[in-house]
């Protein structure tokens, strides 16, 4: 439908101005009619754009008072949109290692749920993702997208819908986490034994085993964003190069 991709175009448009600060907390958007002209588009498109980053939580309304962008605070960084806003705007060590100590407490969980719960299909749709992680460690498939499958391919494979729900949010920030790990270790794609006995446990029904190997890569990944925080540029600021 034209009318939503016109809609999403202007979410992608407000909601990146408001993350990156163009307007401040507190700040008025223009009235609907306003922002109708400045992006040529329809009234109705504004409207549900509007509905949309209420829902995100990155603006409000009164009566009197109009649309106006919330305080940080209040925004939704489970909502993938603004998670990925924010982290286009300037890359976080601490909302990063936040995100993986969250991970800590769903992936392992998720894992042995996996094994125990013993989907054929969904497993074998884990196994295709490491094929595809040692394809790109051939160079030929994306690493990048083959590590983020085979950790989403794990939540599906659970079958706990809360879990499940988490996907989207995890599969946005991977792509920041991933891209930071591997320049550290120096490397361009993923481990693949590492990955490979997280997948083995889970294929034999060990959920113990599963949980304890999708803790490892955690625990590995906490370690090194850690490194790569404490390590300082010539002025004095975390480097953050090769991130965004």
């Amino acid at each position: 439908m034209k009318s939503q991709y016109l809609t999403r175009e202007l979410v992608e448009k407000i909601g990146g101005q408001i993350v990156r600060g163009d307007v401040e907390p507190g700040g008025s958007l223009p009235v609907e009619a306003d922002l109708a002209k400045q992006y040529q588009t329809s009234r109705t498109v504004v409207r549900e754009a509007v509905k949309m980053l209420t829902a995100k939580g990155l603006v409000g309304s009164r009566p009197r008072r109009g649309t106006y962008v919330e305080p940080e605070s209040d925004w939704n960084i489970l909502d993938p949109d603004v998670l990925r806003w924010i982290l286009q705007r300037r890359f976080s060590f601490s909302l990063m290692r936040d995100f993986l100590i969250a991970r800590e407490g769903i992936e392992p969980k998720a894992a042995a749920a996996a094994a125990t719960r013993q989907d054929r299909e969904a497993i074998a749709k884990i196994g295709r993702k490491l094929d595809e992680m040692r394809d790109a460690a051939d160079g030929w498939e994306d690493s990048l997208e083959s590590d983020i499958g085979f950790h989403v391919a794990i939540l599906h494979a659970s079958g706990n819908r809360f879990f499940v729900q988490f996907s989207h949010v995890i599969e946005t920030a991977l792509r920041f986490s991933i891209r930071l790990t591997n320049s550290e270790k120096g490397v361009t794609a993923a481990s693949i034994p590492d990955h490979a006995k997280l997948f083995e446990a889970i294929d034999r029904g060990d959920a113990q085993a599963a949980e304890d190997a999708a803790q490892a890569l955690l625990t590995e990944a906490i370690r090194l964003l850690d490194s790569r925080a404490s390590r300082k540029d010539d002025d004095g600021k975390s480097a953050i190069r090769d991130v965004a």
